[in-house]
């Protein structure tokens, strides 16, 4: 379970009593007095637990504090992926008359006037050159036609580190036996009558997802390059990747429904608006399927029922569910009969938090945990897999789980542990989850921990630091399918940016009865060795 998600209703509060002066002493019974000294100590222990926790949060190690979650009234800080905003790409180039009213014409990026304008400072930006031959010329002999002008067609294109505008000139040709005229058509580009180069469009996706950099500064590095662009062109953009890799992220997400062991989790997201100045608290609920593979599914809320919506309810017999503590993911197993394991960084996570309160106990407890993860290095080590595996856990690891367990069992018959004691909270933590912290012990494919999909979900706090939050819900569904692709591209150390200008291209063509084949880990089986690349790579630039 990432921190930000911890309940503040486990630190500790204090409880404010005034202190008695002696004719109030006088006036009380022993036993009366008794009474309120016990719960004085009980609120200087509970002050003291306070002070540490803040010392945590101030001095402790990043993995074990709570990260508060970033204002959402800061909404200038933000960046739009789903706003709806009907901004043109760049000033449009003239005016028509019509009764009554005005209309603007209606181009692309390749009608003659747009095409010879350039939107970009020719002194600041370089410029690669693409000769376009025509193609009614290629049989004619040079004493059949002549060229008589040409056309200039530009293309926002972008290369690691650098932008490039792509310049297609294309020759208008006369033949001289027909006395016609022939231009070659300008390319085709992802999205119909835009100036944006695949390259270009791949780049902001990544910048923005895999490099956490907001559109709104992206678009201030395109100013400075010497570029006229308009912020919403680049909402624009990220919002017409996203829609037309849906179908892949759906096949994604499709391939780890079908896992047999799966492990989910959630972790919050702004995303809309709630009232004045006011987000709303969204969430993403990842899932990470058997074959290194993830997705963010992204729900209005953390009930219960967004489980089922994300894995449906038929589940395969034999599938495993791999979760934190969260009780709707044991509801969810109760309906389904799915077995339901559970994580052992969360226990030892319980474990930690009581060190203040009891620090020999908790000590010791995190001492047994710890025994049991040198046991799976020792399997990593010796790369046992399958019936080895489990062969191995059921005689290692199984006699410490049970020793484990039997101590849990010791400290709940002491006396002395009040029931808001951290170490009670913990013990009592593991004792209830107990079946599903022992999954692992008889299936060799089921992890001790979630720490794998930690890992994979931590773009989504870390892009949260930097964009904020989405300004629609439509705009968080959309981070999660472009989110999911790149984290399982990197999973399967595929390179987004490659991968991204290939599938852009590609999907678009591609049978729908195969959309799997684009999902990151069948890509790279059937065209990591031949991707499709942009002219930028073809022209050498």
């Amino acid at each position: 379970m990432n921190p930000d998600k911890q309940d503040n209703a486990d630190m500790p509060r204090a409880m404010n009593h005034p202190a008695p002066d002696a004719a109030h002493v006088a006036a009380l019974g022993a036993e009366r007095v008794a009474q309120m000294l016990h719960a004085q100590a009980v609120t200087i222990e509970q002050l003291k637990r306070q002070l540490e926790w803040f010392k945590r949060q101030l001095f402790g190690s990043k993995s074990d504090r709570f990260a508060p979650e970033p204002d959402a009234r800061q909404m200038h800080l933000g960046e739009v992926l789903g706003e709806q905003l009907a901004v043109p790409e760049a000033p449009l180039a003239g005016e028509q008359q019509v009764p009554a009213h005005k209309r603007r014409k209606v181009r692309s990026d390749f009608t003659d006037d747009a095409g010879a304008i350039p939107f970009f400072d020719e002194a600041k930006v370089p410029v690669q050159t693409i000769e376009l031959p025509a193609p009614e010329a290629k049989d004619l002999a040079p004493d059949q036609y002549e060229v008589i002008g040409s056309k200039a067609s530009y293309r926002l294109a972008q290369r690691p580190g650098a932008y490039v505008v792509l310049k297609y000139v294309r020759p208008v040709i006369k033949r001289l036996d027909t006395q016609t005229l022939h231009c070659a058509p300008a390319p085709l580009g992802v999205f119909e009558g835009s100036r944006a180069d695949v390259s270009f469009i791949a780049g902001v996706v990544l910048d923005k997802f895999a490099w956490h950099l907001p559109l709104y500064r992206q678009h201030q590095r395109l100013i400075a390059a010497g570029f006229k662009l308009s912020r919403p062109w680049l909402t624009q953009l990220v919002q017409q990747a996203a829609l037309l890799l849906e179908p892949i992220y759906e096949a994604l997400l499709a391939s780890i429904r079908s896992s047999r062991v799966k492990a989910m989790d959630e972790t919050p997201i702004k995303a809309g608006r709630a009232g004045e100045g006011k987000m709303k608290a969204t969430y993403f609920w990842p899932i990470y399927g058997e074959h290194d593979e993830v997705c963010f599914p992204h729900f209005e809320s953390r009930r219960h029922e967004h489980v089922e919506q994300a894995l449906g309810l038929e589940v395969t017999r034999g599938s495993v569910l791999l979760t934190d503590g969260y009780a709707a993911y044991e509801r969810y197993a109760s309906k389904t009969g799915i077995t339901h394991a559970q994580c052992w960084t969360h226990s030892r996570r319980a474990f930690f938090e009581a060190q203040d309160a009891e620090p020999q106990l908790a000590a010791e407890a995190l001492r047994q945990i710890g025994a049991l993860y040198k046991i799976e290095e020792e399997i990593r080590a010796a790369r046992l897999s399958g019936d080895n595996k489990r062969l191995h856990r059921l005689a290692h690891s199984k006699p410490r789980v049970e020793k484990f367990f039997e101590w849990v069992n010791q400290q709940f018959e002491r006396q002395g542990l009040l029931p808001s004691n951290p170490l009670t909270k913990a013990l009592a933590y593991v004792r209830e989850r107990r079946a599903g912290l022992e999954v692992f012990l008889e299936d060799a494919d089921v992890p001790m921990d979630t720490n794998h999909i930690e890992r994979a979900l931590r773009a989504i706090p870390m892009g949260r630091r930097n964009w904020l939050f989405c300004w629609t819900e439509v705009g968080a569904r959309h981070a999660g399918i472009l989110q999911s692709l790149i984290t399982t591209c990197r999973l399967h150390s595929v390179d987004p940016y490659t991968y991204l200008v290939d599938v852009l291209q590609r999907v678009g063509q591609h049978p729908a009865a195969r959309v799997v084949e684009l999902t990151p880990r069948l890509w790279k089986q059937h065209f990591a060795q031949a991707p499709l690349r942009s002219d930028l790579q073809h022209c050498g630039a």
